[in-house]
């Protein structure tokens, strides 16, 4: 970026912030929230608040910093591992229940647009 000139500079980040709203834009709220809701994800997480779980908009955060957090939010939640408590104890995950490995991602892809 260095040999960029502040103009070039200018429209490419305003590109790449297009292109993040544009892959943000295909997520389906309201089917992500109906499969967080029919999950019960709602009684630990809020969405900016945090109940027993951290708040969704903490744990995209989190992830969203990861070059592979979408991978590792997509295991966390298939795979029932351990989540870590305020208070030091650990417990299962429970495991998102879906047939549909699409329904998955774009819960997945929700939250981390949060």
């Amino acid at each position: 970026m260095k040999y960029l000139q502040s103009s070039q500079k200018t429209l490419l980040v305003i590109a790449l912030s297009t292109f993040c709203f544009s892959v943000n834009a295909e997520v389906d709220v309201d089917a992500a929230k109906a499969l967080a809701k029919e999950n019960h994800c709602f009684t630990c997480h809020g969405v900016d608040k945090d109940k027993d779980g951290p708040a969704w908009n903490k744990i995209a955060a989190k992830f969203k910093a990861d070059p592979k957090g979408e991978e590792k939010l997509l295991k966390h939640l298939s795979s029932g591992e351990k989540a870590k408590f305020p208070d030091g104890h650990e417990e299962a995950h429970a495991i998102l229940k879906s047939d549909d490995p699409k329904a998955t991602k774009n819960l997945v892809d929700w939250i981390l647009s949060l």
